[in-house]
């Protein structure tokens, strides 16, 4: 296969996966701010939504104020910003356009149904005044998208180089997302384990599609190392960086075998950062500090993501 026909695979699955996690990311904040009492900081939850985007420096750029109306605005429809909703189904629609033919049916219709749809659901009134429909509608749209591709392209390299976008943007993804936990500044009479906490973990574990499973697993209240453990060391939760990096490590083994057995930097990249998921501790992710092993995170995933341009994605 091309360099540029995977090249467009990959990052047509990489845009529908960041549409949702942006959908998730503004769940998470709209949850936070409905939870805001006196003495936390107005509007932090939507400065946070932005550096957790990676989008602070261009909003800032063209907004003097960070409110939640600019912020809704910006990550929904701004046409400039290439991770908004907006933007994420225009540059993915235009990717799997560019590869119509290693398509299936049913997984270019998924993607070009939500292009169609795109205006009368996001343009028809304030962001504001309905968000929750908005992130209800991105949210399907994605699972669609997933279960379309999953459920009826042939597993050749088209298929590996589709899934390996979105399980690259997933995991730096799932890393944003419980980052978001850090830039949340508590109230000054609120501590760990307080009301507050409590409910802004779980807003988290909501966003993540993960509050049910946390019950089955770990049969407790919410508590913020446990969480951590789900979204990071558990294999059994799709959205966990253990999962996610499985399933890289598990491509990559196919598309090297696909192409002759050729492996780069980018297997040995992945393998490494796999292992230290699969054999970690959450206790020693927390006494090295979360904040930090999620930043690592986000690093290394964006390494790996080059690494895997230079190797497969290049003619």
């Amino acid at each position: 296969m091309l360099g540029r026909t995977a090249g467009s695979l990959y990052w047509m699955a990489r845009y529908i996966e960041r549409m949702d996690y942006v959908a998730r990311l503004l769940e998470v904040a709209q949850r936070m701010a409905a939870l805001t009492t006196a003495g936390a900081i107005s509007g932090n939850e939507w400065h946070s939504a932005l550096i957790a985007a990676g989008c602070e420096p261009g909003f800032l750029a063209r907004h003097e104020l960070v409110t939640p109306e600019a912020v809704m605005d910006f990550l929904v429809l701004d046409a400039a910003n290439p991770s908004s909703i907006w933007s994420c189904i225009e540059i993915g629609r235009a990717n799997a356009r560019a590869v119509r033919s290693a398509l299936t049916v049913e997984a270019w219709e998924a993607i070009n149904g939500s292009w169609l749809e795109r205006d009368a659901v996001l343009t028809q009134g304030p962001v504001h005044e309905r968000l929750g429909q908005i992130i209800d509608w991105v949210k399907m749209r994605a699972i669609l998208f997933r279960g379309a591709y999953a459920s009826t392209m042939l597993r050749n390299d088209a298929y590996y180089f589709t899934r390996l976008g979105s399980f690259i943007e997933r995991a730096d993804n799932t890393a944003r997302i419980l980052d978001v936990k850090y830039h949340v500044l508590l109230p000054r009479h609120e501590t760990v384990g307080g009301g507050l906490d409590y409910y802004q973990w779980t807003a988290i574990l909501r966003a993540a599609s993960a509050l049910r499973a946390y019950h089955w697993v770990y049969n407790d209240r919410v508590q913020p190392w446990k969480v951590a453990d789900l979204l990071i060391l558990r294999p059994e939760l799709p959205r966990s960086l253990a999962a996610c990096y499985q399933e890289i490590v598990e491509v990559l083994e196919s598309l090297a075998a696909a192409y002759g057995g050729r492996v780069g930097e980018c297997h040995r990249l992945a393998g490494e950062f796999h292992a230290r998921l699969r054999f970690g501790r959450i206790e020693a992710i927390f006494q090295t500090g979360l904040h930090e092993f999620l930043t690592e995170t986000v690093d290394h995933t964006a390494t790996l993501g080059q690494s895997i341009t230079e190797f497969y994605l290049m003619d």
